[in-house]
């Protein structure tokens, strides 16, 4: 039995000893916050690929296209080009809104009118099969309007920012808009995309009918 015990004393401080250690060693600027996303690396994606999406979103005729899903440490980002055809009054039931995931626009080109607010009328719950419930935004909702929203004529240049539960509505469409979307995902709810990922993606015609 002592046999079993001293090994298994052994054992553990073989397991704890590094991690312990570990913990001990000094820091640089102890006092000080640490980084929340320890050792992480940087992303960059060139323009040519951003532009590369929106030919095929073009070509396939596709609105909503995530480039990447990035992990910041507390949280992950959402990197995605959305084009938007010519748009002359809003489809039914085509006020959106995500649960967990708020999302910032830069518009690149084009021009659109988008109304926005937290009072949505006639919810109905998106479908967690749908491609970009479970990639690029999360569960969420639809509606038919927003209960006094605020409209809003966006244009190339022009940035929104849109906290999660928030209702956002295009209404009217010029010619077409383009933005760099921006997701930000606290609750890691949506999966990681890296580059080789995002050149798979861009190199076969995007699956439809999700």
């Amino acid at each position: 039995m002592k046999s079993v015990l001293w090994g298994f004393a052994a054992v553990l401080c073989v397991v704890v000893g590094p991690v312990a250690s570990a913990e001990d060693a000094p820091r640089i600027n102890p006092t000080d916050p640490q980084p929340t996303c320890s050792m992480c690396p940087g992303t960059y994606i060139p323009a040519a690929e951003l532009e590369r999406y929106t030919q095929k979103a073009i070509a396939e005729k596709l609105i909503d296209q995530q480039v990447r899903d990035i992990d910041i440490g507390k949280s992950r980002i959402g990197i995605g080009i959305v084009h938007r055809g010519r748009l002359e009054k809003p489809a039914p039931d085509s006020v959106a809104e995500h649960d967990q995931i708020s999302e910032v626009y830069h518009v690149i080109s084009g021009a659109a009118t988008l109304v926005l607010g937290p009072d949505i009328v006639s919810r109905q719950r998106r479908p967690s099969t749908m491609r970009t419930v479970r990639e690029f935004n999360g569960p969420g909702n639809n509606g038919s309007d927003i209960k006094d929203g605020v409209a809003y004529e966006i244009k190339a240049g022009d940035v929104v920012v849109i906290p999660a539960g928030t209702g956002h509505w295009f209404t009217k469409i010029d010619d077409h808009i383009d933005y760099l979307m921006i997701r930000i995902d606290p609750d890691k709810v949506t999966p990681l995309k890296g580059e080789a990922q995002s050149m798979e993606y861009l190199s076969q015609p995007a699956v439809k009918g999700e």
